[in-house]
């Protein structure tokens, strides 16, 4: 263990006020000079510190509604603290595209009132939060890997792993 002392005299003087007309001031005697004296303590250790655990990371894939011209689909990816962010801020961040032209225009800014921002959930429906009642309202015809990106949560807080997106799946073939 390293033990470090420091002291320091310091002289405390009033300096030139100015006033409001630009005038100097004389420095006034009433404060002569005054010693303060500093203690600074640094202890060091050799034993690890005790760091805070990482948060757990969920990893997302999001694969483009259209196929490339070489066949194979276009797929973004984006990671993101387990539990902290929804689906659409996480896809906002990342520009990664969520919705169709209609959506682009109409688009209710994540409220979750307009149902434009559907995904669906390829792999990983296990990382999310279930269904909200405004899912169950706006994609109660819809299969259950559709999914409100507004309305979904990534993660818990607690678990990690991999969700796989598909973006527009409305424009499946």
């Amino acid at each position: 263990m390293a033990s470090l002392s420091f002291a320091a005299a310091v002289h405390l003087r009033r300096p030139d006020v100015a006033s409001d007309f630009g005038n100097r001031r004389k420095p006034s005697n009433l404060v002569r000079g005054k010693r303060l004296a500093l203690s600074l303590n640094v202890t060091s250790s050799t034993e690890p510190s005790s760091a805070v655990p990482e948060k757990p990371e969920i990893e997302l894939e999001f694969i483009g509604p259209k196929p490339a011209a070489d066949g194979s689909y276009p797929v973004d990816k984006a990671k993101a603290v387990s539990g902290e962010k929804l689906l659409r801020s996480i896809m906002n961040e990342n520009k990664i595209e969520l919705y169709a032209t209609y959506g682009k225009v109409m688009n209710c800014g994540g409220g979750g009132s307009c149902g434009t921002c559907i995904v669906e959930i390829l792999d990983g429906n296990d990382l999310l939060n279930e269904r909200t009642n405004t899912e169950m309202r706006y994609l109660k015809k819809k299969p259950e890997s559709w999914r409100l990106a507004c309305q979904t949560i990534v993660g818990n807080k607690e678990n990690s792993g991999k969700v796989v997106v598909r973006r527009l799946p409305q424009w499946k073939k």
